[in-house]
């Protein structure tokens, strides 16, 4: 739910067009919650679902570290306060000179899925640590993640092995269980496929030390969702489990579950229509779309939370669409989104949980709208 200083924010400066506004005072609850869930586990906040200055700054004093996908990531990690020995590029597609740049900069910790990324790495960033990710198969979360990234435990072996022969530090592997994962069991799969690959290695003599859990963790939409300690509990058991007593040094990369909640999206009724006079199906149209920063709901994988000034009247099931001239640009059609019938043009609405990964994804003037406004209070 949007929180009184969101509230107040949009009453008073009545700011016109789309935005979104976040609240500072979540993600900084947020980030405790995941300190006292997982105690022993670095943060590593994933700048991708939000890189908002205010929200860099804000953790980087609260003492999180940085995954990265960029090298324009690496620098405002830095340029929020971070030390380079506090971020990580983990984004296994990196040009080279990409990688000889971070390295500059004093980036050592860098993440691959194949032998000829390690070379690269090998080449650009000599003596660097790196972590292989291993490929996971995102059952149960919203937004299963594809096999673009990572590779198979076995493959993963020949990866590492290849980094410590170039002279790289073999430092672990990583994961991810796939975004808005709701499934605790999630981790303790991937944890056991991580762990055949430090069995394996060791067999060699290759000492892997770290395994990167990844992101996943949820922010609430429609549903409730597991907190933070109840996923600290499961993956502190499957370590265990996995593990025993030797527990390598863990790291999280939450985005989503850091930020989504602290921002709401204010949107406007530009359109309310039928297709046809005998047409039971309204066509709400507003003044935000995928192409304005809900691009998450492409295969209507996220269903966001939507509060109207007429919650309590009447509601029927209603497709959901943008204002562009693009026929893509329809967010909830194969499954209607309920909305009151008394919605009417100019009303206002309010998107909920909209803190991630919607800013980043309206970086575009598409059909001469602009970019999703930010407000960060």
């Amino acid at each position: 739910m949007a929180t009184q200083r969101i509230l107040d924010f949009i009453n008073t400066r009545r700011p016109n067009g789309p935005c979104m506004v976040l609240d500072l005072e979540v993600v900084r609850e947020n980030f405790h919650n995941f300190e006292m869930a997982l105690p022993d586990s670095k943060i590593f906040y994933a700048v991708k679902a939000n890189p908002a200055p205010e929200i860099l700054r804000l953790l980087a004093s609260l003492g999180s570290n940085f995954d990265t996908a960029s090298v324009a990531e690496v620098e405002m990690a830095l340029d929020a306060g971070a030390s380079a020995d506090r971020i990580s590029f983990g984004n296994t597609i990196k040009k080279e000179r990409d990688i000889a740049r971070a390295f500059e900069l004093g980036i050592r910790l860098f993440a691959v899925d194949c032998v000829e990324e390690v070379e690269k790495v090998a080449r650009a960033a000599p003596g660097a640590r790196v972590f292989c990710r291993v490929l996971t198969d995102g059952a149960g979360a919203e937004w299963p993640l594809s096999r673009k990234f990572g590779c198979v435990p076995a493959m993963a072996v020949d990866v590492l092995r290849a980094a410590q022969k170039l002279g790289l530090d073999s430092y672990g592997v990583s994961f991810h269980v796939g975004s808005q994962q709701t499934d605790l069991a999630a981790w303790d799969r991937a944890l056991g496929d991580a762990k055949q690959v430090f069995d394996a290695l060791a067999k060699e003599g290759i000492t892997l030390k770290m395994v990167n859990m990844g992101g996943g963790f949820p922010t609430r939409y429609l549903k409730d969702v597991p907190t933070a300690q109840a996923y600290g509990q499961a993956i502190f058991q499957a370590l265990s489990k996995h593990f025993g007593n030797r527990l390598p040094e863990t790291i999280i990369e939450p985005g989503r579950g850091m930020v989504g909640n602290a921002g709401v999206i204010k949107a406007e009724v530009v359109l309310v229509s039928k297709k046809a006079a005998n047409d039971n199906v309204r066509w709400v149209y507003l003044d935000i779309g995928k192409f304005g920063g809900l691009a998450e709901t492409m295969d209507e994988a996220i269903r966001y939370q939507i509060t109207t000034p007429r919650d309590g009247d009447r509601s029927e099931p209603c497709v959901l669409a943008g204002p562009t001239c693009d026929s893509a640009d329809v967010m909830y059609e194969k499954n209607p989104y309920p909305l009151p019938v008394s919605l009417t043009i100019g009303d206002e609405v309010l998107i909920e949980g909209t803190g991630a990964y919607t800013t980043t994804y309206s970086a575009v003037a598409f059909n001469g709208f602009e970019p999703l406004r930010s407000y960060v209070i």
